[in-house]
């Protein structure tokens, strides 16, 4: 069972992905935005396709305080705009603290400032996708 994860920006859209086991998250790409939505979601949707994805995993910036804020409602509604496209189920987790858990993680490996730079979208994808699959084999998430 594979399943992708999204970690949306305005400019750059982070994208992860399990291994067939639904196991283990890794990095797989960055799509640029390209100021259409729905090209955006057709793109993500050719690498659900390709990927074999059962599922999308879209990263919720939650306030600090656990509320809704409009990060978050932008999110929710890409999500559900996303839901309509890429034929899987879509769904989201909360991402607070990600990008800095996987800048973190670039950082304790030496990469320099202007590479992390190029990563660190689908690096925090991965986090926002790991988490999801250890909260589901935890019983946590359905």
């Amino acid at each position: 069972m594979r399943v992708i994860a999204l970690d949306l920006g305005s400019k750059r859209i982070g994208v992860a992905v399990s291994d067939r086991s639904g196991t283990l998250a890794s990095p797989l790409t960055v799509l640029q935005r390209s100021g259409r939505v729905r090209t955006d979601h057709e793109a993500i949707r050719a690498l659900v396709e390709e990927e074999e994805a059962v599922r999308v995993v879209v990263g919720l910036p939650l306030s600090m305080d656990g509320s809704i804020g409009k990060a978050a409602q932008a999110a929710i509604k890409e999500a559900e705009a996303l839901a309509s496209v890429v034929g899987v189920p879509v769904e989201t987790l909360d991402e607070r603290l990600t990008t800095v858990t996987a800048d973190r993680m670039l950082m304790e490996s030496n990469m320099r400032a202007q590479d992390r730079r190029k990563i660190i979208d689908k690096v925090a994808a991965a986090v926002i996708l790991q988490t999801w699959l250890d909260g589901r084999d935890r019983g946590v998430i359905d």
